[in-house]
């Protein structure tokens, strides 16, 4: 199914300071020069707080995680979890119509959602509180015809019980997820043949519909202020994220004010170390040759190398690389000079054969490189 942007794109987009700190949190799972594994995490954020994927959240996106515009829009556009135009405010209703779902009544479902949404898929209905579309397996199959709605699924769906869970869901309520025909998960229809004592000790819901009934409304958008900001991987946990958002203004400023101190002292023992370092031996040992400036005012086209995005480029030009030239005459003490100091993206040189790109860029042609790179082939 060919997915493309949307026409009409807004002119920015950023993170609010809450999906900031909890971005920042993601980006701190992975190891320098990884950063780009947080994609799905902040790409399903920045939808969370506009309703929809955009453009710019796309490239603001990519800008943070050093990744070039068109790795972040190659995710974006292949999972369906991410939706490249506006959805409804409630909302947005995905039906199942692979193979098992087909057979079991898809269609009929489709028909309603035309019926009582908007005539086509991905149109958002008039009152804007709804809009659907059509995907591929979802992976529900033993409880087919369903539908994703929100964050849950609705299982075992008739085109009546369809109509019912829209008028319940545009009358404000949360209908209770998972199977909608008595069954408690994917048993048979019958009841189970099997390990029956299972029936007599388990809970009102399965598991994932009992986690959903627990959060109480899985259709609404995260904003990243119901939730402590938590980054246990740096050792904050849930307590001490809630007790700093129960701080007064002053008792903040106090802990900023604390937390500056620490960060400058900090700061000068890591210049001192830095310093004793250089003492001890010699830091610019295989430093690449810098220019001063771009030759005749005019950089090369850096993120023309497959790894190397906005961020990398401008970090190169920072480094006085602006050039293909500069790059392919690197041997192994400048690569491992290079893997050492791209603050935030260390080793992505010999990750990515920066240095072979570059040389058959001066070989063949830029043109022909990008051909050619389509394919890995270099």
């Amino acid at each position: 199914m060919l997915r493309r942007l949307h026409k009409d794109q807004p002119a920015s987009f950023a993170f609010t300071p809450a999906n900031l700190a909890w971005a920042e949190g993601q980006i701190s799972k992975y190891p320098a020069g990884r950063q780009a594994s947080a994609v799905i995490p902040l790409l399903w954020r920045a939808q969370e707080q506009e309703g929809w994927l955009t453009r710019p959240a796309i490239e603001y996106v990519a800008d943070k995680l050093g990744m070039a515009y068109i790795r972040a829009l190659e995710v974006a556009t292949f999972y369906f979890m991410f939706q490249l135009q506006p959805v409804g405010s409630i909302a947005h209703v995905q039906i199942c119509g692979t193979t098992s779902c087909m057979i079991c009544g898809a269609e009929e479902l489709i028909a309603v959602c035309k019926e009582l949404i908007a005539p086509a898929a991905h149109q958002v209905s008039l009152d804007g509180k709804f809009s659907w579309e059509e995907v591929e397996c979802m992976g529900a199959c033993a409880n087919a015809p369903m539908a994703q709605i929100g964050k849950d699924y609705y299982e075992d769906l008739t085109p009546a019980k369809l109509r019912e869970l829209i008028t319940r869901f545009s009358a404000g309520e949360v209908p209770v997820p998972g199977p909608q025909n008595g069954r408690y998960a994917a048993e048979p229809l019958s009841g189970l043949t099997s390990l029956k004592d299972f029936e007599s000790g388990r809970q009102q819901y399965n598991a994932s519909v009992q986690n959903a009934v627990d959060i109480g409304d899985t259709v609404k958008r995260i904003d990243g202020t119901e939730v402590p900001l938590t980054t246990p991987w740096l050792g904050k946990s849930a307590d001490v994220a809630e007790a700093e958002r129960a701080e007064t203004p002053e008792e903040k400023a106090a802990r900023a004010k604390a937390r500056g101190e620490r960060k400058a002292a900090k700061a000068a023992a890591e210049a001192a170390e830095a310093a004793a370092a250089a003492v001890a031996a010699p830091a610019e040992a295989g430093k690449p040759q810098a220019l001063a400036a771009a030759r005749d005012g005019k950089a090369d086209a850096l993120q023309s190398i497959e790894g190397i995005g906005p961020a990398l480029e401008k970090l190169c030009f920072e480094l006085g690389i602006y050039h293909f030239d500069q790059i392919a005459a690197w041997g192994a003490p400048e690569v491992a000079w290079m893997d050492a100091n791209l603050k935030g993206f260390k080793g992505r040189v010999t990750r990515d054969k920066w240095v072979a790109q570059a040389k058959l860029i001066l070989e063949i042609g830029l043109d022909a490189f990008k051909i050619r790179a389509k394919s890995n082939d270099y």
